[in-house]
């Protein structure tokens, strides 16, 4: 029985069809998810921002285990080396061309005639393959392109070390038996096609993606690209159901778990759709569920940074250092540490510099029957400054307060709480972890007040992050 590859492309669709963005964590999240779920291929976008963009491809190939990853590269492959130095470390990595095929979108979107066109898919992929085993080919607007031109362009790609062709119906006005006729009259067409793979991408703008897909499968097609939420193309849950229940009928299956499919694909919807507000530093979305983890007092410094890495942090060799001795001496006294430890530990020993902004005076009110308001006083360098916000509550409230004097938000990436002390005086201490450019800054808060060790907190990480901007 053919095996058809699932491939999800959520994370790349779902800015484009709604408007809302994902967190860097919701993206790495969402990947962990698709992955347990049996998903074939996972799509990431093209880098944009290198420093960014490069993190989150890295943070995703470590955490995923099964799936492809797959990441595309420019047409002209000019940023083929710096995708490729990000997707290196994922254990099934796939480069990427989206060339347009049709003549339209090759003169207005690439500025490219047929015969230049057809020079860079055959260059770009050649030079694709000399540095991944696996590449796809992506022939967008296939349905609306010259018979002979995509015919063309397919024998360049195959002929060049492409493994995967992909057929797009970007338009969306084939019904279903006319698309599974074009499938068939390009395998016809293209006798060097049967050695590749052939997968399929159709948009739903006659609601008619999931059956050109299924008729497509039936054509020969084996991959099918799909969204866990509704973005226009086919539906991965949709898709899958029809697999389950009737691939039998057309020799076909696929590696999703469907005991798991509704559950994570319910948490998935979730993150892409749920509301948050404009202003709130805080996603609205699943967390990540893995829990708390421990280390071994025995460990070396390298599987220790491997550690501090899977954390989300970035370290310089000095500050790996302080991080590393300072674990040895906690791990002197007990046979292992937990990572909430080790991200304290990072926390109070990694980049300490001196302090831009410094909390002077705070003013929360909260309530079960008002909103929460939050009134600081911080000092720049001397400077008294002031920020008055309303929040969902009192920590997002004083966190929007101090993101106000500043005049920048940054994503908030975690917030830890934990006693330090027993009894009715306790002291609390906060972990705030901001990302930056892509990258963690960790704070350490310690007071009585919980309230008070978060805004600590937050601003020590904060003046990590200004101190690095100031001196770049």
């Amino acid at each position: 029985m053919r095996e058809i590859a699932i491939s999800d492309v959520t994370m790349k669709q779902i800015g484009k069809a709604s408007g809302l963005s994902l967190s860097f964590r919701e993206k790495i999240e969402i990947a962990k998810l698709l992955d347990k779920l049996g998903v074939s291929v996972i799509e990431l976008s093209e880098i944009v921002n290198p420093k960014v963009d490069s993190l989150l491809i890295k943070s995703i190939s470590s955490a995923v285990s099964d799936s492809i990853i797959a990441v595309p590269v420019a047409i002209d492959g000019d940023n083929i080396k710096e995708t490729w130095n990000a997707l290196k470390e994922a254990k099934h990595p796939r480069l990427q061309l989206c060339a347009p095929v049709s003549a339209v979108q090759m003169e207005y979107l690439s500025h490219k005639k047929p015969d230049a066109m057809l020079v860079s898919i055959k260059n770009t992929i050649t030079l694709c393959k000399e540095y991944c085993g696996e590449v796809e080919f992506i022939a967008d607007d296939a349905t609306r392109s010259d018979d002979a031109f995509l015919y063309e362009a397919i024998k360049t790609a195959v002929e060049s070390g492409a493994n995967t062709i992909t057929i797009c119906d970007t338009a969306g006005k084939m019904l279903a038996d006319e698309f599974a006729d074009f499938i068939a009259s390009i395998y016809e067409n293209v006798p060097s096609l049967k050695d590749v793979r052939l997968g399929v991408s159709c948009s739903n703008a006659l609601a008619m993606a999931d059956a050109c897909a299924v008729t497509a499968i039936r054509s020969g097609a084996v991959e099918v690209m799909t969204t866990a939420c509704d973005s226009g193309i086919v539906s991965l849950g949709n898709i899958a159901n029809i697999i389950s229940a009737k691939g039998d009928g057309f020799d076909a299956k696929t590696t999703v778990k469907m005991t798991q499919l509704n559950r994570i694909l319910n948490q998935i919807i979730r993150m892409c759709e749920s509301s948050r507000s404009e202003t709130s530093p805080y996603d609205n979305s699943v967390r990540n569920s893995e829990g708390e983890f421990m280390i071994s007092a025995y460990e070396d410094r390298a599987a220790v940074m491997k550690v501090v890495e899977r954390l989300g942090y970035d370290l310089s060799e000095e500050d790996a250092a302080n991080v590393y001795d300072e674990f040895k001496k906690i791990a002197a006294k007990k046979e292992s540490v937990t990572s909430a430890e080790l991200d304290a530990i990072v926390a109070s020993t990694a980049l300490q510099v001196p302090p831009t902004y410094k909390l002077e005076t705070y003013v929360v009110n909260t309530g079960n029957n008002i909103s929460a308001m939050a009134h600081l006083k911080i000092s720049r360098r001397g400077e008294m400054m002031e920020g008055i916000a309303i929040g969902d509550g009192p920590i997002d409230a004083a966190f929007l307060a101090v993101a106000q004097v500043v005049g920048a938000r940054y994503e908030l990436d975690e917030f830890q709480i934990r006693a330090v002390t027993e009894g009715h005086e306790a002291m609390g201490e906060t972990i705030v972890k901001l990302r930056a450019n892509g990258k963690i800054y960790s704070g350490r808060g310690i007071s009585t007040d919980i309230v008070g060790s978060g805004i600590l907190a937050y601003i020590n990480a904060l003046n990590k992050i200004v101190y690095e901007e100031e001196t770049v």
